[in-house]
């Protein structure tokens, strides 16, 4: 059983080093510190009156049965809902109706409430807006109070984040405050029909091998859930959701850091998870010269250039452009792989692309195994090929 201290409730009033047996309770800094000698018997838990003192065990008490509803944190950028969050409600749709239950989006932050139609309309039966001033974008403390507040009150059986540098730093911020396991960068999401547990799946042993994860004992179940791998649900025009204002309640150490400037990055390309056709290359392209070729390929068709790790180590391709397990999963309409051998790692990021072109010398590359057109030939000998007819193509338009 792992026992911690919340910082940010505790008050110094050290009513937990009397409660302690063994005396592995001190005071630093005027705050409660736990020593390594810590035996884990939980005493001082029930002796802060604060709640400041926390532990697993609490949540492995609780009665499941008391939790119900999926949840899926909506994740904003400059007062708009973000793609990612759509496709989560895509994927939070059909747990919610194997369990029975609602799907609910959490709309937090500052002037939100105009995003809640389109979370209706994406598939949420209930919108808990959580509007406050001081949720502005950027601020993590005061978000993940909110959050867990709304979760402690609600209490959801599931909740999903978007695996992003927002849901990355915020859903383990709210699975340590609630005590509560959390299964990261999940590829798959689906309920056990018979126990109803959530089977959170995602790449393991450095993506040699796919885990199923499960939280049999605790509630809410948490997951953060890879861009780009779950399908958005075409929205319904005119869907209608409850609406539920929740109090916020944002305390003066919620509050320690200020955001002075949020700058919105300006993409040269369209972004990976956005593109409609990739043209993607790996170790056999050879050079950054060979990704040359690449370029104007996906000239052409209208389409961005991607690549695997080994061409980003290369330095062939900049770090935003690589797909795969490290990298970006992107589900474009068509898939151009050259060059790229097909291993997990790779292609757990771009499984979801609906027709897959794989270009590639060796006959027996993994990546033939899941491509709907195998070209078994040099990619320097298909490419040109395809650029001369695609230039014919456009001059006789």
């Amino acid at each position: 059983m792992a026992i911690w201290i919340e910082k940010s409730e505790c008050i110094g009033c050290e009513s937990c080093l009397e409660a302690c047996p063994v005396g592995a309770i001190s005071m630093r800094d005027g705050l409660a510190f736990i020593e390594e000698r810590c035996t884990s018997c939980g005493a001082c838990v029930e002796s802060c009156a604060q709640g400041a003192i926390n532990s697993d065990a609490s949540a492995g008490d609780a009665d499941i049965s008391e939790f119900k509803d999926v949840w899926v944190v909506a994740e904003t950028m400059h007062g708009n809902v973000r793609s990612c969050t759509m496709e989560i409600l895509g994927c939070g749709r059909a747990l919610a109706d194997a369990l029975g239950q609602r799907l609910c989006v959490v709309l937090a932050g500052k002037g939100v409430s105009s995003q809640t139609e389109a979370m209706a309309e994406n598939g949420a039966d209930v919108v808990y807006l959580l509007e406050n001033n001081r949720l502005e974008e950027g601020r993590m403390l005061p978000h993940a109070r909110a959050i867990s507040d709304a979760i402690r009150e609600r209490k959801p059986a599931v909740v999903l984040f978007a695996a992003t540098p927002f849901g990355r730093e915020m859903a383990p911020r709210v699975s340590r405050r609630l005590g509560v396991g959390l299964t990261a960068d999940c590829t798959g999401l689906d309920i056990d029909p018979e126990t109803k547990n959530l089977l959170q799946t995602r790449p393991a042993w450095g993506g040699n091998l796919m885990a199923t994860i499960i939280s049999p004992d605790t509630r809410p179940q948490m997951s953060t859930v890879r861009p780009g791998v779950m399908k958005a649900l075409p929205p319904e025009p005119g869907r209608k959701a409850e609406i539920m204002h929740l109090k916020v309640n944002i305390r003066p150490e919620d509050q320690r850091l200020d955001i002075l400037k949020l700058k919105k990055e300006s993409y040269k390309h369209v972004n990976l998870t956005d593109a409609r056709i990739i043209v993607s290359g790996g170790h056999g392209v050879g050079s950054k010269e060979g990704f040359g070729l690449l370029e104007e390929l996906a000239g052409l068709l209208g389409a961005e250039v991607a690549g695997t790790r080994i061409a980003v180590e290369e330095g062939w391709l900049t770090p935003d452009r690589q797909v795969g397990q490290t990298g970006k999963s992107v589900c474009p309409e068509l898939y151009i792989a050259c060059g790229i051998s097909g291993a997990i790692q790779h292609s757990a990021g771009m499984l979801g692309s609906k027709t897959i072109v794989a270009i590639n010398t060796d006959p027996a590359a993994p990546i033939f195994a899941i491509a709907d057109f195998a070209i078994n030939e040099d990619l320097f000998k298909v490419i040109p090929e395809l650029i001369d007819a695609l230039k014919v193509r456009g001059d006789e338009k």
